[in-house]
């Protein structure tokens, strides 16, 4: 079912209590349709970020994260921070989306672009100081280090339960307070600081949505799939920045490893003549020895690249929302640190390997072929995957639900480590480079082969004359 015009109504009718300058405080209807409730929110928060307006979605408890973060565009996820109520896994989860925010920023590919975009690079800028002790506290990942103080500030867009939202005194220019459980009496008035706040009826939500603070599974079990759609976001963020990486690899060794390789050739030769004809020059001797490394440095490292690699790809990988939403959706299900045995880890991760490598070569019908097989299950009809019985008792299902988040948080953090490692590569800053030169209408790799042409060329007939 289209839900377009519900979702476009209800952002209609709640943007125009924000057109006013008077603070003020509304309580108002939820959307007629139930299910257009985390759309709405999601447009309103994209809404905020074109008006350039921070924004805090305050709910009372962590029920409605999960779909709220699907439902944001991706395209501004980074700069919506998603916090679940207990504070390791909201540390978990800040960590990843600083980490969502500086790959994107490294990036700085299509999906980083636009006037949101802009005003958050203009707004790191503003408190570099406090951006860059963030990223310090984020690499050092210490379970009882508390965050520096503002962190909230740095994101636009915030969401997360109250208690989180009181605790953090971000300010915001909007506030919306979402009620799928009951929330406290004194929230219902305008918000310290704020322009305008809305709260959402909570008979909309029925009784029954929130979550039971003292069962510590179902705490658990709402903290799980917070993480795990941030693990996803991350998942997502790896495998684009990889097979970009990638695209441009096999262009890089097509083009210009095999000239450097051929003018480190020619230099070597020039080198080893130059040298017969001075047998006693010691630094000569040193210099040749030196080219002569260098030219078999690189062919070793082009026949590897060779004897590894893919077909060239005729163009850069540049995979759509749709594709995008398609394997974050996958990452969520089948991630293998979701796992509850081995033997269902070991299918999990076959299955995601075979969601990467669709991903990679931008096939929609093969991540839906994977999907297919997570929704048939694993062959084996005795394989732990299936879910537990009835009788599973609390205590393993809280400590199984204790080691997936574990898992998860150790997997974010590798991610991270990853991401740094590729951006500080040398490979990666030609990259970022050639992108810079595309966008002003230049092809830096075809500008590099013709300079070695030109200077394998010049060396062939230095050679050639000796």
């Amino acid at each position: 079912m289209d839900f377009a015009p519900d979702i476009a109504t209800t952002l209609a009718a709640w943007l125009k209590h924000f057109d006013g300058k008077a603070a003020g405080f509304w309580e108002i209807a939820p959307p007629a349709e139930p299910l257009t409730l985390a759309p709405a929110l999601a447009a309103f928060a994209a809404e905020a970020l074109a008006r350039d307006r921070t924004l805090w979605i305050v709910t009372a408890d962590d029920s409605l994260l999960p779909e709220l973060s699907n439902a944001l565009d991706l395209r501004l996820r980074p700069l919506c921070l998603v916090l679940p109520g207990a504070d390791y896994a909201g540390r978990i989860a800040l960590r990843a989306t600083l980490s969502l925010l500086k790959s994107r920023l490294a990036r700085s590919a299509e999906d980083s672009a636009g006037p949101a975009w802009t005003a958050q690079r203009a707004r790191l800028q503003h408190d570099d100081v406090l951006w860059r002790a963030c990223l310090v506290w984020s690499a050092r990942g210490l379970d009882q280090e508390a965050p520096p103080a503002g962190i909230h500030d740095l994101f636009p867009v915030r969401v997360g339960p109250w208690r989180i939202a009181q605790q953090s005194a971000a300010p915001a220019d909007w506030v919306m307070l979402i009620q799928s459980a009951q929330l406290p009496e004194e929230l219902r008035a305008p918000w310290p600081g704020a322009r305008r706040t809305l709260m959402l009826a909570p008979e909309f939500f029925g009784k029954a949505t929130g979550l039971t603070l003292l069962d510590a599974a179902l705490q658990l079990r709402a903290e799980l799939e917070v993480l795990g759609q941030e693990l996803a976001e991350m998942e997502l963020e790896f495998a684009t920045a990889q097979a970009e990486l990638g695209a441009f690899t096999r262009r890089y060794h097509a083009e210009i490893a095999g000239r450097m390789a051929e003018l480190d050739r020619l230099h070597a030769e020039l080198a080893q003549h130059r040298m017969r004809q001075t047998p006693d020059d010691g630094a000569l001797q040193s210099a040749t020895q030196e080219a002569e490394a260098r030219a078999a440095r690189s062919r070793r490292e082009q026949d590897a690249f060779r004897s590894h690699a893919e077909e060239p790809e005729a163009k850069r990988f540049a995979p759509g929302d749709d594709l995008k939403k398609r394997f974050r959706l996958l990452a969520q299900k089948i991630h293998p640190d979701r796992a509850c045995d081995e033997a269902d880890r070991a299918w999990r991760t076959e299955l995601m390997s075979e969601a990467n490598r669709a991903y990679r070569a931008g096939d929609a019908a093969a991540l839906d072929e994977v999907l297919a097989c997570w929704l048939a299950g694993p062959q084996d009809a005795s394989s732990a995957a299936a879910p537990p019985a009835p009788s599973f008792r609390a205590t393993a299902d809280t400590a199984q639900l204790t080691a997936q988040i574990a898992r998860m948080r150790s997997r974010i953090a590798a991610i991270a480590a990853e991401l740094d490692r590729i951006y500080g590569s040398k490979l990666y800053e030609l990259f970022a480079a050639a992108r810079v030169a595309e966008r002003q209408g230049r092809d830096l790799l075809a500008e590099m082969a013709e300079r070695l042409d030109l200077q394998i060329a010049a060396t062939a007939d230095i050679l050639a004359a000796l």
